[in-house]
C-alpha cells in the first residue's frame, strides 16, 4: 500500500470523523440533551443573588436577623480578636455587612441558639456557663451523627452584654429558643418533662406551657410572619425497638437525629401537620415571609457526601408539601437558613470557600423569588 504524502490529512480527517460522530450522537436523541440542558440550568443557585461571606475561619453558623433586619445575631468558636478559636461556641452579634462583632454571651461554657428580642434591645441565647466555665466534653466519635443535649438554660441579655436575666431554671437541656415576631412568645426546646418536646413561655421566663406529647424529638421551633403557627423538626420512632434505642440514648443525653421530619401546628399545639415525609434528615425550618413557603436543610439529595459525610442543602418548600424545590447546590453543607423580615435576603450558614477542615461561615444573599 502506498504510504499518503501527506499522513497529517488522515489524522486530520479522523479527527473530523470523530467530532461528526459525537456531534450527531447529541442532536440526534434530543430527549437527553434537553435533559441534560435543564440540569446544568437547574443546578445554578437561581434564587440567589449577590453572595457575600461575612465570617471567615472556624465555625460560625446559626446567624438569625434582627426584627428590624437590620443586625445579626450567630454562634462562632472565633474570638473577638478575629484570631483565637475556641473549644465551643459563645454567642455574637454583628451588622449585616459582617463589620462591628461584639459578643453578647458570658465567654464561659457554651452558648448557642441566639436570637433577638423585637425592638433590638436585648436578644436571647441559651449557655451552659452556670454548670462550668468550660465547654462541655466532646462527643466520642461515632459512625452515626449525635447531639449532646448538654445541660444548658435559657437567658435574655442586652446587646451590650450587661444585664443578664436567667429564664430557665429546670435541670438538663432547654435550648433552640427563638420569638414570635408579635414580640409575645417564647418557643423553645426541653427536656423537663422527660422527652424532648416543644414548649412556650412569657419573655420574662413565665407562663409555660408543653406543646407537644409524642415520643421522640421535637424541636427547633419558629413562629410564622403572623404568630399564629409554628414550624418545626421532629422525630418520632413507631416501633419498640426504635423507641427503646431513643429512650436509651436520652439518658446519656445523646440524640441521633438520622431521620427528621418537618411539622407545622398553631401556636397552642393544635392542628399538628407533617410536611416532609422523605425519611431524610429534614431540619432548619424557616417560613417566608408569605407564610406559606418554608425553607429548610435536607441530606435528601445526597446521603453520602465527601469523605463519607452526608450532603446538606437548602431546600424550598410549600406548607402542604408540595412543590419542593432544591435552593443551594455548592458546597456540602448548607443549613440554618432564615429570611430577612421583608423577604429580600437570606442569611445561612456554609462550608463553601472554605480554608481549613470542618469551617463554616455565615453567607448572606440576596433572595431572588
Amino acid at each position: 500500500m502506498q504510504k499518503s504524502r501527506f499522513p497529517w490529512r488522515n489524522l486530520l480527517m479522523s479527527r473530523v470523523v470523530v467530532f461528526l460522530f459525537a456531534l450527531l450522537c447529541m442532536l440526534g436523541p434530543g430527549r437527553l440533551w434537553a435533559e441534560d440542558t435543564r440540569s446544568s440550568v437547574h443546578k445554578t443557585e437561581g434564587h440567589l443573588a449577590n453572595i457575600r461571606q461575612l465570617t471567615v475561619g472556624g465555625k460560625s453558623a446559626e446567624a438569625y436577623f434582627s426584627f428590624e433586619g437590620d443586625k445579626l445575631i450567630f454562634q462562632s468558636t472565633k474570638g473577638e480578636d478575629g484570631k483565637t478559636i475556641r473549644a465551643c461556641y459563645q454567642m455574637f452579634v454583628m451588622d449585616l455587612d459582617g463589620s462591628n462583632i461584639h459578643r453578647v454571651s458570658t465567654g464561659l461554657g457554651r452558648a448557642t441558639c441566639g436570637y433577638y428580642f423585637p425592638g433590638g434591645r436585648r436578644v436571647l441565647f441559651s449557655s451552659t456557663h452556670l454548670r462550668s466555665p468550660n465547654c462541655p466534653p466532646k462527643l466520642k466519635k461515632s459512625h452515626r451523627y449525635r447531639w449532646a443535649l448538654d445541660d444548658y438554660d435559657i437567658y435574655s441579655v442586652k446587646i451590650d452584654g450587661q444585664h443578664l436575666q436567667r429564664l430557665t431554671t429546670t435541670p438538663g437541656y432547654d435550648a433552640e429558643a427563638t420569638i414570635s415576631p408579635d414580640g409575645k412568645t417564647v418557643v423553645f426546646t426541653s427536656v423537663r418533662d422527660g422527652d424532648l418536646d416543644l414548649y412556650t413561655m412569657r419573655l420574662d421566663g413565665t407562663k409555660f406551657k408543653r406543646l407537644t406529647h409524642e415520643v421522640g424529638y421535637d424541636g427547633g421551633g419558629f413562629f410564622s410572619p403572623d404568630s399564629r403557627r409554628i414550624v418545626y423538626r421532629a422525630y418520632h420512632p413507631d416501633s419498640q425497638e426504635d423507641i427503646q434505642r431513643y429512650r436509651d440514648l436520652l439518658g446519656q443525653n445523646l440524640v441521633e437525629p438520622s431521620i427528621l421530619e418537618i411539622f407545622i401546628m398553631n401556636a397552642d399545639g393544635s392542628d399538628r401537620q407533617q410536611v416532609t415525609a422523605n425519611g431524610a434528615s429534614n431540619f432548619a425550618p424557616f417560613f417566608h415571609p408569605d407564610g406559606r413557603l418554608i425553607i429548610f436543610s435536607s441530606n435528601l439529595s445526597s446521603r453520602e457526601g465527601s469523605q463519607g459525610r452526608p450532603s446538606f442543602h437548602l431546600y424550598l418548600v410549600n406548607d402542604d408539601g408540595t412543590g419542593l424545590e432544591q435552593i443551594t447546590f455548592q458546597g456540602h453543607f448548607n443549613s440554618f437558613p432564615m429570611f430577612s423580615p421583608d423577604g429580600t435576603k437570606l442569611v445561612w450558614a456554609s462550608d463553601r470557600n472554605t480554608t481549613g477542615p470542618r469551617e463554616f461561615n455565615v453567607f448572606l444573599a440576596d433572595w431572588v423569588p
